[in-house]
């Protein structure tokens, strides 16, 4: 007896020495002789610091080769674990020791149970239902082979590097891991790419939608099927899982709309209703838990069930992206990594396995794809990218992957292969695509790319630039002074300029490219969220004007091409792009960023027609003046060359208005010094063509068919110049070339793209009334660049949207 009891308290003992006490949450400092790293809190802190840096240096460094930043934060997980930089231990037992684990694990699955919540925000089930028999007809087939395909290969692995695996769940998750498109990831490829509100773009997106929402039920099932206990037991998961689902139809749903009727567009959605929903989301996620399936479906089915209309979605969004996407999320790629281990991929059998996989992976999803798209009629190249598009894999690919590691379904080197499968086929995506797949191919030639032309009865196409609500009424009132009186009228085709940011998800880049004519939003419903194109709709109804909105999405650096692109489709005359400054109260200038400076650049450099710049200082006040009561001055300062020619006919067309005055000076150069003002007008062909203009100006003035006023003024300095626009009285708009033979009015100029006039006049010392459009005229010898985004035709240049949705794409 007394050896029992001995051996007894040896044991005890050893599991003493064995068994680490947990770590505490917060240490008393360095400074009391605590190790930081000792401690839950400041460790997860050190974690997350150098999770986050890496990724985003990673993203960074992939982002020439236009990689989503899952790829980044995939590697990012695999080099911080026992792959790479764990291989060292004493790295890995101080920033990831296996007693801070679970507490990683737990903040990176809530950061997952968040995430998966905004997954199921992006799906909407009645937009699903509205799936094109084409798009749905891709979709069971680009899960259905390579489902099957997964089955045989786990056959393969069974009875190499998986031996003992439980056939199965085995076989299930093996086919779920095969067959998944992830719809986040695809959204952001395709906005990078320009193919979002493409044909093929819209048909890929439909077909990931329905994809997710049948990878999610396969993932169920293979959970449900991947426990321990009896068949029955998973049967009872099932059914309670399928409960849950109605409950939260029935009984969540009904909350939620309810809310969300009670968050009226224009007005911050109560902090109550935001705190009640994500409260809910993570009871969800314990009943999930609770029935055996998994925390992240309850997460999910809430996010799903969340209506779409309205700001209530958004402003759930808006709260939780940026924290969860940008700290928490990427923990779980760490996780993830901890777990991968590529050393245990050794010897040819195990690498002859992983191109088995990867090729059974690619084969099924393209071949399949392909397969279908070809019986449906679409093109063998739109084909062959449509299936590499749905060949994308993501974040759902790990977390089918953990969840299989978790339940013993999946061995170390089986995870590790799947994992480098999943970043294999992601990271190929994009350039196959750039490569099979050109966006870009020259436009038909078009004849009126200036609005000074011989025939001015022709019609007026503008492409006209906005970034937000604050441009709108400037933009409509300088419309509305354009419209002219010639038969053929006017054609204005609205541009929204949005940025695809880093924090863009997949619902806000689908949900505002729903103008576009993306096929799975119900693009008739009005929800409020266009309301910088309501206001153009509400000025069509009421003016002879031809509004036609459309939406760019795009990355600043990027964006410029779809404006020329959009301008060569329509077959514009002129390009009206926002300043890059906005006015404060007080008058003064404040710029919203360099970045869309560069963009009024770079279009100015390329641009397939004239370009005008506006100066926005609230040209009519801050609503839309009606034709009636519009009174306007216009200033025009001329001093030669077509730059100013193509200005004066800008102006001398508003100036038919008659609510609209125009005030013409002409500047003549008498230069006696050498600080003259002028830097010549030298050619003669030049100084004759600006006669012969001026000459039938004013023929027109002396004619009275238009409220012009005719001056000049003989000037020596820029001194006299200043002094005359002075003299010239308030005007509402001042209309000017952008390079005039002058020399610059101001000390400083930082906005080379106004030249020198506009910039003197967009100076806040000038004024702080009068609006400023700066006018580029089209130079047909000037070497540009085509970015004519491919799918469009002639044929389309009436249509609303861009570009036509082709006979496929029903």
């Amino acid at each position: 007896m007394a050896a029992a009891v001995n051996a007894t308290a040896a044991a005890a003992n050893a599991t003493k020495l064995t068994c680490p006490a947990p770590m505490k949450a917060t240490s008393n400092g360095s400074w009391q002789g605590d190790n930081p790293l000792d401690y839950a809190l400041p460790l997860l802190i050190l974690q997350i610091c150098i999770v986050v840096v890496l990724t985003r240096i990673l993203g960074y460094i992939l982002r020439p080769l236009r990689q989503p930043r899952v790829i980044a934060e995939i590697i990012g997980g695999i080099l911080l674990g026992p792959s790479a930089l764990g291989r060292n231990q004493k790295f890995l037992t101080t920033i990831f020791p296996k007693a801070s684990l679970t507490v990683l694990d737990t903040v990176a699955n809530i950061g997952l149970l968040f995430f998966l919540f905004l997954v199921g925000l992006e799906l909407d089930l009645r937009a699903i239902r509205r799936t094109g028999n084409r798009a749905l007809a891709i979709a069971v087939a680009g899960i259905s082979l390579p489902f099957i395909m997964g089955v045989g290969t786990s056959v393969v692995l069974r009875k190499t590097i998986a031996e003992g695996a439980r056939q199965t769940p085995f076989l299930v998750f093996m086919g779920v891991a095969l067959s998944i498109t992830a719809f986040p990831v695809l959204a952001r490829i395709l906005a990078e790419l320009k193919l979002l509100t493409t044909d093929i773009g819209r048909m890929a997106m439909s077909a990931a939608a329905v994809n997710d929402v049948a990878a999610w039920i396969l993932l169920a099932l293979a959970i449900a099927l991947s426990g321990n206990g009896s068949p029955l037991v998973s049967v009872w998961v099932l059914l309670s899982g399928a409960a849950f689902v109605i409950f939260v139809a029935l009984a969540v749903r009904p909350c939620l709309k309810w809310m969300a009727s009670r968050s009226p567009q224009g007005e911050p959605v109560k902090e109550s209703y935001i705190c009640a929903t994500l409260v809910g989301v993570l009871a969800a996620g314990f009943v999930t838990d609770t029935i055996g399936i998994h925390a992240l479906f309850g997460a999910f089915i809430v996010g799903i069930v969340v209506p779409k209309e309205g700001p209530f979605a958004g402003a759930l969004i808006e709260k939780v992206e940026d924290l969860i996407s940008g700290l928490f999320l990427p923990l779980y790629f760490v996780s993830s990594g901890l777990k991968t281990n590529v050393a245990t991929i050794s010897g040819a059998q195990s690498w002859g396995l992983l191109v088995l996989v990867i090729a059974t992976a690619c084969i099924g999803k393209i071949g399949g794809t392909v397969l279908v798209s070809l019986a449906v009629k679409i093109p063998a190249r739109e084909a062959l990218t449509l299936g590499i598009l749905m060949n994308t894999k993501g974040l759902v690919e790990l977390i089918v992957l953990n969840i299989g590691k978790d339940r013993k379904v999946l061995n170390d080197e089986t995870f590790a292969v799947l994992v480098l499968m999943a970043l294999f086929t992601t990271f190929i995506t994009t350039p196959i695509v750039m490569a099979i797949y050109k966006p870009a191919r020259r436009a038909p030639a078009y004849k009126h790319r200036t609005i000074q032309r011989a025939n001015k009865e022709s019609e007026l196409r503008i492409l006209a630039c906005f970034h937000g609500n604050r441009n709108i009424p400037t933009l409509i009132n300088l419309i509305e002074s354009s419209r002219g009186t010639q038969k053929q009228g006017l054609i204005v085709y609205s541009m929204h300029l949005m940025e695809l940011s880093e924090r863009s998800s997949a619902i806000s880049i689908v949900h505002k490219a729903r103008r576009n004519g993306m096929p799975f939003w119900n693009k008739n419903s009005d929800d409020g969220t266009d309301q910088v194109v309501v206001a153009f709709e509400a000025y069509e109804k009421l003016s002879n004007v031809s509004i036609r909105p459309m939406t760019a999405i795009s990355d600043l650096q990027t964006i410029h091409e779809d404006i020329i692109a959009s301008a060569e489709q329509k077959r514009a005359a002129l390009i009206l792009l926002p300043f890059h400054k906005l006015q404060r109260v007080d008058g003064s200038m404040e710029t919203i960023g360099h970045a869309y400076q560069s963009v009024n650049q770079h279009v100015l450099r390329h641009a397939p027609c004239s370009v005008g710049i506006l100066v926005d200082r609230g040209l009519g006040g801050s609503a839309q003046v009606s034709a009636r009561e519009l009174s306007y001055t216009i200033g025009v300062l001329f001093f030669g060359g077509p730059d100013d020619r193509e200005a004066l006919s800008y102006a001398s067309r508003m100036a038919e208005h008659p609510g609209i005055d125009l005030v013409v000076l002409r500047f003549i150069v008498n230069s006696t010094d050498g600080e003259s003002i002028s830097v010549s007008v030298d050619d003669s062909e030049g100084s004759s063509a600006d006669e012969k203009f001026l000459n039938e100006l004013s023929a027109k003035v002396a004619a009275g068919k238009q409220s012009i006023t005719f001056e000049e003024k003989t000037v020596r300095r820029k001194e006299e110049v200043v002094a005359a626009v002075k003299a010239i009285g308030r005007c509402n708009l001042f209309v000017v070339g952008q390079k005039p033979p002058c020399m610059p009015l101001t000390q400083r100029n930082d906005c080379p793209e106004l030249g020198p006039v506009g910039s003197y006049l967009a100076g806040s010392e000038f004024s702080t009334v009068a609006s400023v459009l700066v006018v580029k005229q089209f130079d047909p010898t000037a070497p540009r660049d085509s970015f004519t985004i491919e799918g469009s035709s002639s044929e389309d240049t009436d249509a609303p949207n861009t570009p036509a949705t082709s006979s496929y794409a029903k």
